[in-house]
């Protein structure tokens, strides 16, 4: 069986115990199995292997599966290398009613023709809620649409050369790529001490023509 589309949202960091045999398995032999500890790349590896040739595959994952080492690292890496995760998407926290962490979408194609990885950062584009945040249709229009004409925007969306993933240690760390980060603000130290000397003078004066004042009337000076 093949499919054109592929859509997955499993439990996230699922506990499991695979026996050693599985590593033969048609649909993880050659990427190696998940750890114990977390199934989230062995649900990937799942529906990409009934992926079609020309087709898409989104899955919903926690933030670990692009940055954790030993076993998914491994994984990770030769889906990179050969050139199948198209996309990164980073979404807000607390979306979901079974968790509160912000997850990612992971876009894979097999025949995937750019030589990059997008890395749309949409961690700051929704609507707050009493008990869970929500994507406005603005903010999903916006995520399909980075998504479609693989755009650039600063603080947002980036297309990221292989090459620089590579010297990366082959890590997708969202924040990595596009931080929402804002820099601050230069300050002129030499302008912030012309300002001050110059209330200061200000200052003197204005005492100099008080005491002017209180000397005409008479009063003890400040």
């Amino acid at each position: 069986m093949e499919f054109d589309a592929i859509v997955a949202n499993p439990p996230f960091s699922y506990r499991w115990e695979p026996a050693e045999s599985l590593g033969e398995d048609f649909r993880f032999k050659g990427y190696g199995l998940a750890p114990k500890s977390a199934a989230d790349f062995a649900f990937l590896l799942h529906g990409f292997h009934f992926l079609s040739q020309e087709g898409t595959m989104a899955i919903i994952l926690p933030h670990g599966v692009l940055f954790r080492g030993g076993a998914e690292e491994r994984i990770r890496t030769k889906l990179l290398k050969d050139g199948h995760i198209d996309t990164v998407i980073g979404l807000p926290a607390n979306l979901f009613f079974s968790t509160g962490i912000p997850v990612c979408i992971l876009v894979l194609k097999k025949c995937k023709k750019p030589n990059d990885v997008l890395f749309i950062n949409a961690s700051e584009q929704y609507e707050k809620g009493k008990r869970q945040n929500f994507l406005r249709q603005g903010d999903i229009d916006k995520i399909v649409a980075t998504y479609r004409d693989r755009t650039k925007e600063d603080r947002y969306s980036r297309p990221v050369p292989m090459a620089e993933i590579e010297q990366n240690g082959y890590n997708l760390n969202i924040s990595r790529y596009v931080s929402t980060a804002t820099s601050a603000e230069t300050i002129d130290l030499q302008a912030v001490h012309d300002t001050l000397v110059a209330i200061e003078e200000k200052a003197a004066d204005a005492a100099n023509r008080h005491n002017q004042f209180l000397q005409e009337l008479g009063l003890p000076l400040i």
